[in-house]
């Protein structure tokens, strides 16, 4: 593995020489940018491995995306490698169709610190819910980003992730059931401090995969960060967000594909070519956006 390959692949040509918040951050915007979130190898037949090298080939050698566990541990190499003091956090991740969070740790994280001031970097949560800029671990402040509005609660040693997201207009009406979306506070996912081995991901990324009922076994997804908003691919459907596109409110295109369109689409809007046929799918109305 070597960390100037990581860097062509995400288009990095910034310094690299100083563990400090403004590389951090850039590193980090390169990569969300670069790099999909995606869980398309589930629908083509492929295991998805918590190994890092293999992590490293499906990512930059393959130019694939990944899920949380495949994109936060190759961060976690990367930002280790340029000498940041970085710790594992599992978390739990909000379910809006039950309104509860899940029972088991199912996402990864980073934490980081820099100058005594500890920092969230998650770069595998993708969709509207991706960050675009690592977060302070501070309680109760609103931390205002592109995408929206984030920021932390503590309860007892529990740390809660929550956006305040912008009103959403969808134009094209025969694809979507509502017009304009409210402003909503939306739950995210909660944390603890404790911190976690790779080890400790390793049931869980093999239970997403495979579960009946787990959403990434029934929704085929695959979102990339853009220099406005987001482009994503769920099933068949396109959707491309363009944030605070006018008067606090976001632009939301939706376009249903048909079959023959989908491997062109994984290659003009997110640069991904499989090497198995993909199906995609989607069967469950967990909302993604």
């Amino acid at each position: 593995m070597d960390i100037k390959e990581y860097f062509t692949r995400i288009s990095y040509r910034g310094s690299y020489g100083k563990p400090d918040l403004a590389t951090l951050t850039d590193i980090f915007q390169h990569h969300i940018r670069a790099v999909p979130y995606e869980n398309l190898s589930i629908h083509c037949g492929e295991s998805i491995e918590l190994d890092l090298e293999a992590t490293y080939n499906k990512i930059v050698r393959k130019k694939r995306g990944g899920w949380c566990m495949e994109n936060n541990y190759l961060l976690s190499w990367v930002l280790k490698t340029l000498g940041f003091n970085i710790t594992l956090l599992g978390s739990k991740v909000y379910v809006p169709e039950y309104d509860r969070y899940a029972d088991q740790i199912n996402h990864l994280l980073l934490k980081v610190v820099l100058d005594d001031k500890s920092y969230i970097v998650d770069g595998g949560f993708g969709m509207v819910y991706q960050t675009w800029q690592p977060m302070e671990l501070i309680s109760g402040t609103d931390q205002p980003q592109t995408p929206g509005v984030f920021r932390f609660v503590e309860e007892s040693g529990v740390w809660y992730l929550e956006k305040v997201k912008r009103k959403q207009w969808v134009p094209n009406q025969s694809v979507s059931t509502s017009q304009t979306l409210e402003i909503v506070c939306r739950r995210v996912y909660l944390f603890t401090l404790q911190p976690r081995d790779i080890e400790d991901f390793r049931a869980c990324n093999a239970h997403l995969q495979t579960a009946p009922d787990s959403m990434f076994v029934k929704k085929s997804i695959c979102s990339l960060q853009t220099a406005d908003g987001i482009q994503a691919l769920v099933g068949w459907k396109l959707i491309e967000v363009k944030y605070n596109y006018k008067d606090n409110m976001d632009l939301v295109e939706i376009r249903i594909l048909a079959d023959e369109e989908i491997e062109k689409t994984l290659k003009e809007k997110f640069n991904i070519t499989l090497d198995k046929k993909f199906v995609p799918i989607n069967t469950t109305r967990s909302p993604l956006f």
